[in-house]
């Protein structure tokens, strides 16, 4: 092993063992521990990184494969098993860093057996699943070849495997297709986030142009990585050939993009001297218009250090695209931005390393290098053993260097991580405002929609706005017209499930008081001041209460019986209530559950979509919200007009 490789390897195991060690505080005490994500940058780094720039990078498998199986070009025959493996542990590592992006990480398999039709994303989560197992399967013959599977049993799979080789490639070229382009689709729903310069109503196709390119380096750059740190043979006519095919797909991604901007009349925008333009400017420059001139020019391209220079940037290049499509470019409420945490930026790196070193381990012992004609493999020289990176003591495992590596960054990264947890960051929950609003009866006249303006006949009433944390993704409610198809005053119960003493119907908010924390809604010191001080201890812990704490106590209930509505829509735990949950989730588990009940028993009388986001959290109210923000606080005080009568309102939401 050459003193360069090993050097790589311990700098590898180094980036795992940091990983590690966040993982476990990861995993642990959840991703509020370890990234700077929150409900205005719900994804990130690891979306942007991981998945976006991911699976980009993974597109060499199926591009080679076609050039190859399909094409028939049989002199790029030397790089289709390491395209493959890369793509194989390119997918998986996406699928890993999914797995420490969702907040429940234990149900990613959900997509499997919980099919949303008309989701891109479930389409890009099916046709992952379904290429990485087209990618084991393409591989697979490359580990039945080793001499370890010589068994009949092995052989009639590795000969099975070989006949079916075209379909599987074909099934590759389909599946990545559309996921790669799938990815830009997600982008189509965001006309109003994403900046003009990166929205594009073909951003799908300029998405897998650009993957395909990117493929096309990556493989170049593959191939150099393995000369330096390997010894393999350079192709250099072959990586030649590659550059060269990969400037006319870059030539095409700058025409599209360029075109598509002219097209939309956004091409000006994008010389304005905004820091926008200039971005988009070298972000475009780097990843594309410079390496596709580059692969133009003969003597350069003929040269390692020429290819190796543009195929660098070509990754790099599309890794920021990525980037800034999904984070840079894309808007976000003011001072709710997003910077990832170093924790973040650990995790990717950690990830990628054990990509490579996996990589490594079976190019080490797979003929993974198929050679050119004339220039046949050397002989298989089985698993090597220092290849396998043991953790054993030194006369059992050579490589311990590797393991002091890997332990020294576990311990490193351990005092810069939140080991004992972090306290969520609290969001106080303001009350509702009152406003006025204008209704509109649908054509059905069974429904109706509000709009927080409106002009002609229309009528103005009174309404709550619900923006608890003033993030401007306001709710219009109608109190009145709820309450009187519920029943007038006797429904109040209904959603008011728990009043405090003395009082009628005690506002949401009042007991529901973080955004989306729990809080208690028990007040010692006002219990201890009611019942007597310390001497009234026993009246609720009793005489035999060894420890006065929460587990001893008596229930709640006994005493606030009379507090607790019979007929809520939803109850209070019956044992030891103490604790209120966050104010969305106690919005959501009412509002959406009893729309959901309304929709299925009188579906003739509520819209289709009762039940669904969009019912409530209605996108024209958010602009209403932001052009009329400096007169809101006049606003709070409208009287009600004449209004339509309850039942012509019907029973929109």
């Amino acid at each position: 092993m050459s003193n360069r490789l090993r050097a790589l390897k311990t700098v590898l195991w180094g980036l795992v063992g940091v990983l590690v060690s966040v993982s476990v505080v990861r995993f642990v005490h959840g991703l509020g521990a370890v990234t700077n994500l929150s409900d205005a940058a719900p994804w990130g780094l690891w979306i942007g990184f991981d998945v976006m720039s991911g699976v980009a990078l993974a597109a060499g498998g199926f591009v080679l494969a076609g050039i190859v199986y399909i094409f028939g070009l049989e002199r790029y025959r030397p790089f289709v098993r390491a395209a493959i493996l890369t793509a194989l542990l390119g997918y998986a590592a996406v699928a890993v860093g999914l797995i420490y992006d969702l907040g429940l990480p234990w149900r990613i398999w959900h997509p499997m057996v919980n099919w949303q039709y008309h989701s891109v994303l479930f389409e890009v989560a099916a046709c992952v699943m379904l290429y990485l197992t087209v990618l084991t399967l393409e591989f697979l013959p490359v580990v039945l070849e080793h001499r370890f599977f010589q068994g009949a049993f092995f052989r009639k799979v590795l000969k099975a495997l070989k006949k079916v080789t075209i379909p599987l490639v074909i099934a590759g070229i389909v599946l990545s297709t559309l996921h790669q382009s799938s990815l830009g689709s997600l982008f189509l729903i965001t006309p109003f986030r994403l900046h003009p310069l990166w929205y594009s109503p073909i951003i799908y196709v300029l998405f897998f142009i650009s993957a395909v390119g990117l493929g096309l380096m990556t493989v170049v750059l593959e191939s150099l990585f393995s000369n330096y740190f390997l010894d393999h043979k350079l192709h250099g006519r072959e990586i030649s050939g590659l550059g060269l095919a990969a400037s006319v797909v870059l030539w095409v991604y700058v025409a599209l993009r360029v075109g598509d901007l002219l097209v939309r009349g956004v091409l000006p925008s994008a010389l304005d001297g905004s820091w926008q333009s200039g971005l988009f400017v070298a972000e475009l420059a780097f990843s594309a218009v410079i390496p596709a001139v580059l692969m133009l020019l003969k003597p350069i391209r003929q040269s390692i250090a020429g290819v190796g220079v543009a195929a660098s940037m070509v990754v790099l290049g599309m890794i920021w695209h990525r980037l800034d499509v999904s984070i840079v470019a894309f808007a976000r409420p003011e001072g709710m931005g997003y910077l990832p945490s170093w924790e973040e930026f650990a995790v990717s790196f950690g990830i990628v390393a054990g990509g490579i070193l996996v990589f490594l381990f079976f190019v080490e012992n797979l003929n993974v290098f198929d050679d050119v004609r004339g220039h046949p493999p050397e002989e298989d020289p089985g698993f090597q053993a220092e290849a396998t990176v043991s953790f054993l003591p030194g006369p059992l495992g050579f490589p311990r260097r590797y393991s002091v590596a890997a332990l020294s960054g576990g311990i490193l990264a351990l005092p810069f991580l939140p080991v004992g947890g972090v306290q969520p960051t609290p969001s106080p929950v303001q009350g509702p405002r009152s406003v006025a609003a204008y209704v509109s009866p649908a054509s059905n006249g069974e429904t109706r929609g509000l709009a927080l303006v409106g002009s002609g006949d229309l009528l103005p009433i009174r309404v709550l706005m619900l923006d608890a944390n003033r993030d401007g993704d306001v709710v219009l409610f109608d109190h009145d017209d709820h309450a009187a198809r519920l029943g007038g005053e006797q429904s109040c119960e209904t959603c008011h499930h728990l009043t405090k003493p003395l009082d009628k119907n005690t506002s949401c908010f009042e007991c529901h008081t973080d955004m989306y924390e729990p809080r208690s809604v028990f007040d010692h010191d006002v219990h201890a001041a009611q019942l007597g001080g310390s001497e009234g201890c026993v009246q609720c812990h009793g005489e035999g209460s060894e420890v006065k704490s929460y587990e001893t106590v008596t229930e709640c209930s006994e005493c606030h019986r009379n507090e607790i509505s019979t007929r809520a829509f939803i109850n209070p735990p019956e044992a030891r209530w103490g604790n209120a949950v966050g104010y969305m989730d106690a919005m959501h588990s009412l509002c959406v559950e009893c729309h959901t009940r309304e929709a299925l028993t009188a579906p003739a009388h509520n819209p289709e979509n009762l039940n669904q986001c969009m019912t409530c959290h209605d996108v024209d109210w958010r602009e209403d919200v932001r052009r009329l923000m400096p007169h809101l606080a006049g606003m709070e005080r409208v009287t009600a007009g004449p209004r339509p009568a309850a039942a012509q309102l019907g029973a929109g939401g």
